[in-house]
């Protein structure tokens, strides 16, 4: 392996992940992770555009006190990237058989084992992730960044904007195909420890992370909004028996923080957490606006922009709309030291200024609806593009639509991200063929199908079927009029629609009510 080849990661959030993305990037090899809940298709889709030489996996993981085995799904995975030419296997469950060109973790490593460490030094431009879109117009983008800029980034946030000094422990629930992974691991360029979580925040039960940030003297806890809302709606009182003493900050990210979010931390957590709401990015591989440990902390509001960031609100006419001017796109108004060397194979840059600045000339467009505060902070109100939030883990609609179009039932689909409960849910409108009625069979097998496909993430809360969807006159379906009807918001180009009155039927569901169950 050398410079500028491919190393790419099927991985739990272990060490060895981690071990492995270091060993890549000392010798200069740009490194690539997934984790091992993404079906086939999603894992081909990415690794498979940017041609690996080494594949690292694992022979399972465990969620929620289930035994996941992934070999047979891993024998696929390797059949369509020929360029691969080593599968190693960390045996983490321990106990699965594999096949015989496949190298186990320990018989990869043991010649090395006492060897010199070396490093090549390279230009500070140099690749070190590629990283991906969610992928809502085909295939995920891979995004390539350079190594010193991300790094900056990195040290910048951590030890400036959330207060990380040597000897700190450090943990984020995270999952090794999620950029808070990399910003993870760059936690160790502080001289902090990083404290590895996989699994279920929820087994044996709600406490397991603050079972965790207690016993390992957690200085940081990072964790999503949404998680921090489940602990509200299940009662968790960790405060009562979780003293926390080393706990200072406590970081939460993925999908906008409610106000009662916020009451929740300091009520039931601990009093005297510095609580940063951070928002960022894949694109950026870091964060936009985040966390000021020297300033006071607003209920429902983020801080701040960071260091380094030229962040604004714009609107429709590219004027500014700070201070308090209502909600319109994020922006960076200027260059940053994490932008993405470009797209993968995108050769001439067209796609890659397509996806930040088609919207504004020379001004980058997160794809974010946002405002300022009077307290000179800001409010990310949700995605102002076809990008699916859930949970706070960003993923596209183009690996559910694919499943979906595969099902004969089935004639044309439409796949939309609702607000719900403080969080997003995922919705899928469908038109079925003549004859044919959604079913509760016909629901599970989509349900199904896109679990297997993709990952539990991408499986809708809520599946409907309407007489037609809504498209341009160009025959393209309109996800942005969709969601804008759904939310009450001003249905942008109305104009561009060809049959505009399906949506005021959509608008009328009753499934899409905020008073209705999830069908």
């Amino acid at each position: 392996v050398g410079v500028g080849d491919r190393v790419v990661a099927w991985m739990p959030t272990i060490p060895e992940t981690i071990i492995v993305m270091l060993a890549a990037a000392s010798i200069g090899a740009v490194f690539s992770s997934t984790s091992p809940d993404f079906g086939v298709s999603g894992v081909i889709d990415r690794f498979g555009q940017i041609e690996p030489v080494v594949l690292v996996a694992c022979d399972g993981y465990l969620y929620g006190g289930k035994r996941f085995e992934v070999i047979d799904r891993l024998s696929e995975i390797v059949r369509a990237l020929p360029t691969v030419r080593r599968v190693v296997v960390f045996p983490h469950l321990g106990d699965v058989p594999l096949p015989a060109d496949f190298v186990v973790f320990g018989n990869w490593i043991a010649p090395h084992q006492g060897a010199t460490l070396e490093t090549t030094p390279l230009p500070f431009d140099h690749p070190w992730y590629v990283l991906y879109s969610s992928g809502t117009t085909g295939k995920p983008k891979c995004i390539v960044h350079r190594s010193g800029g991300v790094l900056l980034k990195h040290v910048m946030e951590h030890q400036i904007q959330c207060d990380i000094t040597p000897g700190d422990r450090v943990m984020y629930f995270t999952t090794a195909g999620w950029m808070m992974w990399n910003w993870l691991a760059s936690v160790l360029a502080s001289g902090a420890t990083v404290l590895l979580f996989d699994g279920s925040p929820f087994h044996p039960n709600g406490n397991v992370l603050f079972d965790i940030a207690e016993s390992e003297r957690t200085t940081l806890l990072g964790v999503s909004a949404k998680f921090i809302d489940s602990c509200a709606k299940a009662a968790l009182d960790p405060s009562a028996d979780h003293p926390l003493e080393h706990l200072r900050t406590v970081c939460s990210t993925g999908s906008p923080l409610s106000p009662d979010g916020f009451r929740y931390v300091y009520d039931r957590v601990k009093a005297d957490v510095h609580l940063a709401s951070i928002s960022g990015g894949t694109d950026l591989c870091g964060c936009f606006v985040g966390g000021d440990p020297t300033g006071p902390v607003w209920a429902g509001e983020i801080q701040r922009p960071v260091l380094g960031m030229a962040v604004d609100v714009w609107g429709p006419d590219g004027a500014s709309l700070a201070p308090e001017g209502g909600a319109g796109e994020l922006v960076c108004t200027r260059s940053f030291p994490s932008m993405p060397l470009g797209f993968w194979n995108d050769l001439d840059g067209s796609r890659y200024r397509a996806a930040y600045y088609e919207r504004f000339a020379d001004v980058w467009a997160q794809g974010d609806f946002a405002s300022w505060t009077s307290h000179g902070g800001i409010v990310v109100h949700g995605r102002s593009d076809a990008t699916l939030n859930p949970g706070g883990v960003r993923i596209g609609t183009a690996e559910i639509y694919r499943v979906v179009e595969q099902l004969p039932q089935i004639a044309e689909a439409l796949v939309f991200a609702q607000e719900w409960d403080n969080d997003t849910r995922i919705v899928l409108l469908v038109r079925l063929i003549p004859d044919v009625t959604l079913a509760e069979d016909l629901r599970s097998e989509i349900r199904a199908r896109i679990r297997s496909s993709a990952t539990p993430r991408h499986v809708p809360a809520v599946i409907v079927a309407v007489d037609d969807l809504p498209r341009t006159r160009s025959n393209k379906l309109a996800e942005l009029a969709v969601a804008d009807v759904v939310h009450g918001r001003p249905v942008r180009n109305t104009e561009a629609l060809a049959n505009p009155e399906t949506l005021d039927a959509i608008a009328a569901l009753p499934e899409l009510r905020r008073t209705a169950p999830s069908s």
